[in-house]
């Protein structure tokens, strides 16, 4: 059980409530800051002030008084349900109804404890709405994306029940509850929030972390199949450029490298090694920072108010917090970050299957020429590479006025994190073809690898046989995917970053 406050969600918890589904609760003092924000709301209302999306139109319609208050929330949601595109996965609508719950506990948005009943209703009960991928700019809040989730609410969109597309409305009534009626302000609270981007945003952040930890141990099964040398890896010459990041991974490569026999004899004999060996501290280090500058970005972001207007006391007040840029530019960030990071394994997979820098058999098979051996899953990567370089193009250097100019710049990061999900899988899969072309590389070596690598080949070993005779390598790859999830996860937890 995971209990939210409003100020202490993060990536990992995150992660647990919209991918393993980790039940949740709300704290005393969340519950206690929705109460007295809703009594202020009250009290505003009744004094007859004109109060944005309460009493007036949206965006460009702001200046246009409303008198049906509750009808003009249920029509907000209906018309800001306008998203395409194939839908999002139900763990990211999770992810996005988990900070959209969050940011609204912070008590500054004026919405009733029903609205918090029933988000968390759904997600512990896994009822969870369609939402199309496309249709935010990233400011306004990812108004679409989450509209849609407000239709589920009303009873008038469709959600995914026990694998089910079905009609909210029908759902609910297996429960015996009515759907829900917004109230005042409450359609305005749900989407005027930057949720869908830092939803998104964090449930990658939290992968791409453990991707870090399989890339090093990747890489050092090709360092030591390219028999490298870790003298450029001394704490002392590492420690003369004190990043954060290049020390963390530089002590975990010599963590894992401490017992090679193949270093050893490369330290004897080799000055220095080709930047993808000899500079793997100061590049994945610099990745590795780029993501935990993006994490603190992320967590701050969802413990965060990003409704408009805001309500504080006697006061409210149209305020900006729902523009995305902090959220996009983390988005943007990590993406090339984790874009270069493919880069590099790819030119280290090209390197072990060319005989001339190698050294090793051509395309790692004894019985080249009738056999092409491992030649063709460095194509693959290096498609997967010109794909994330296409897509590493910033979002957020865009903009797109809407409302007729009165939103007249906006973040675009809804589609930086929808970028960031291909890249972060297409690493996963650059990353499998590293595993499994180095551990066939290390059947030619005739020096004894570091014990860690040795545990990690022989897992591998176990699930997948040396290749002597061509055979379809993408069952192979598929084979390391779903092993980077499962078997070679007690690996993964061995490395600290």
């Amino acid at each position: 059980m995971i209990i939210l406050s409003g100020d202490d969600l993060n990536v990992n918890k995150l992660y647990r409530i919209s991918v393993l589904k980790e039940k949740i609760e709300i704290s005393e003092s969340a519950k206690n800051n929705v109460l007295r924000s809703r009594k202020s709301l009250e009290k505003i209302i009744s004094s007859g002030n004109e109060i944005y999306g309460v009493t007036t139109g949206f965006g460009s319609l702001l200046n246009r008084h409303v008198d049906e208050k509750l009808e003009l929330q249920k029509n907000l949601i209906r018309s800001h349900s306008s998203g395409t595109g194939k839908y999002l996965k139900p763990e990211y609508v999770r992810a996005v109804m988990s900070v959209r719950l969050n940011s609204l506990l912070k008590g500054f948005s004026g919405v009733s404890i029903d609205l918090i009943d029933r988000l968390i209703f759904m997600l512990n009960n896994d009822i969870i709405p369609i939402v199309p991928e496309y249709g935010s700019v990233g400011a306004s809040g990812d108004l679409a994306p989450l509209a849609h989730i407000g239709l589920a609410i009303m009873g008038e969109g469709p959600v995914l029940y026990k694998n089910d597309v079905r009609d909210s409305n029908e759902v609910f009534r297996i429960f015996n509850i009515e759907k829900y009626e917004f109230k005042e302000k409450e359609g305005v609270a749900l989407i005027n929030g930057t949720s869908m981007i830092t939803g998104i945003l964090g449930i990658e952040l939290y992968r791409s972390m453990n991707l870090i930890k399989h890339a090093l141990i990747s890489s050092m099964m090709a360092f030591e199949a390219l028999s490298g040398t870790d003298k450029a890896y001394r704490e002392w010459a590492i420690a003369s450029r004190p990043h954060n990041g290049q020390i963390t991974i530089a002590d975990n490569l010599r963590f894992i490298l401490k017992d090679s026999e193949i270093v050893k004899n490369a330290n004897k004999i080799k000055i220095q090694d080709a930047y993808t060996l000899r500079c793997i501290p100061q590049v994945y280090g610099a990745v590795l920072d780029a993501i935990k500058y993006s994490i603190n970005v992320a967590n701050t972001e969802m413990n965060s108010a990003t409704d408009n207007p805001l309500v504080y006391n006697d006061d409210y007040i149209s305020t900006g917090n729902f523009h995305g840029e902090p959220v996009a530019l983390a988005a943007d960030f990590s993406a090339i970050a984790l874009t270069d990071l493919g880069n590099m394994i790819e030119r280290r997979i090209a390197r072990l299957v060319d005989t001339n820098l190698s050294g090793l058999p051509p395309f790692l098979v004894n019985n080249y020429g009738i056999n092409s051996g491992y030649m063709i899953p460095q194509y693959t990567a290096a498609a997967l590479c010109n794909m994330n370089k296409i897509l590493s193009h910033p979002a957020s250097a865009d903009s797109i006025p809407t409302s007729a100019n009165q939103e007249d710049h906006v973040s675009m990061g809804a589609n930086s994190a929808l970028k960031l999900i291909k890249i972060r899988e297409n690493i996963e899969s650059i990353i499998a073809i590293e595993y499994l072309i180095a551990a066939q590389a290390l059947e030619f070596k005739k020096y004894n690898t570091s014990n860690f690598i040795d545990m990690v080949y022989k897992k591998i070993r176990s699930r997948i046989d040396q290749l002597e005779n061509d055979r379809p390598p993408y069952i192979d790859i598929e084979k390391i995917l779903e092993m980077m999830n499962n078997d070679l996860m007690e690996f993964i937890n061995s490395i600290r970053i």
